[in-house]
């Protein structure tokens, strides 16, 4: 017993040896993105450091004793590394994550480019917050969106970005136009333009006379409900229905009116209709 007891003794000592030089080495509790630190280190010697991360792995000799000097470009990229310290056969490592660095560019989308007045959560703004190393920004961010056309009231919100991500839902608004879209965090900007055009016409109006051709048919300026004029190129339908029956005839809006001229000897009914919104109707006599 007392031959085994020394032997027992120094496998325990050299456990514990081992199990100190392979202990975890320090790291700040938080890595930014592109920032230098330290990694302190124990002993005397050589050893061989490795640093290995999501997009660069580095090797270099290193001196124990000595802080090791971790340089900003090789945490660039965000994510989980690993720092490993190999020296005398002897493994000492520690894994630690690099988060994002302070917004720096946005990845902005929107969607429609092109949509009626009016229209409830007709259009999507998307936002993507990324540092300079293009790291997607995952801590909560404050993201100004403003909607606005020259002339006409801005709509604003401020959403909280989630996972690096903030978006939302507007309302088109009430006069036609390029609409600016644009978002903001901490100073940075990016605009996107937003054609809101007219929406469909409303309260059509018409008049009629004859004339020795027939009869001229005219719509008053073509607007949508908000009062904008509707496009040039919109379709208006006018419909005869006289003695010889029923007679249509599609005319494009140009510079805010259609105009038709019908051949129609008797007395008729006119209508006006564009798409499902329906104007009023005028009567015509017969040629004299």
């Amino acid at each position: 017993m007392q031959r085994l007891l020394p032997a027992a003794c120094l496998a325990f000592c050299w456990m514990a040896a081992l199990s100190l030089a392979a202990q975890d080495l320090q790291v700040p509790a938080t890595v930014r993105a592109g920032s230098a630190f330290t990694i302190p280190t124990s002993g005397s010697g050589s050893a061989t450091f490795y640093l290995i991360g999501p997009a660069s792995r580095t090797k270099r000799q290193v001196q124990m004793g000595q802080e090791i000097q971790v340089k900003p470009q090789e945490v660039r990229s965000a994510g989980r590394y690993l720092a490993i310290v190999r020296s005398g056969g002897t493994n000492r490592s520690v894994s630690f994550y690099v988060l994002a660095a302070a917004p720096a560019s946005l990845s902005f989308l929107a969607h429609p480019s092109r949509i009626p007045v009016a229209q409830r959560g007709g259009i999507i703004g998307v936002t993507f917050v990324f540092d300079k190393w293009h790291n997607l920004v995952r801590q909560p961010e404050n993201v100004d969106f403003r909607l606005a056309v020259n002339g006409g009231p801005p709509a604003s919100q401020t959403v909280r970005s989630r996972d690096g991500v903030a978006w939302l839902r507007m309302n088109s608004g009430s006069k036609a136009g390029n609409a600016k879209f644009v978002a903001t965090l901490r100073g940075i900007e990016e605009t996107r333009v937003i054609q809101q055009v007219a929406a469909d016409p409303c309260h059509l109006q018409i008049k009629a006379e004859r004339n020795a051709k027939g009869v001229l048919v005219e719509t008053a300026p073509v607007r949508d409900c908000s009062g904008n004029p509707v496009s040039d190129g919109t379709v208006v339908t006018f419909t005869a229905n006289g003695a010889g029956g029923l007679s249509t005839v599609d005319v494009p809006i140009k510079k805010d009116i259609a105009q038709a001229e019908l051949k129609i000897p008797g007395p008729a009914t006119i209508s006006v209709a564009s798409g499902v919104v329906m104007g009023n109707e005028v009567k015509v006599g017969g040629q004299q």
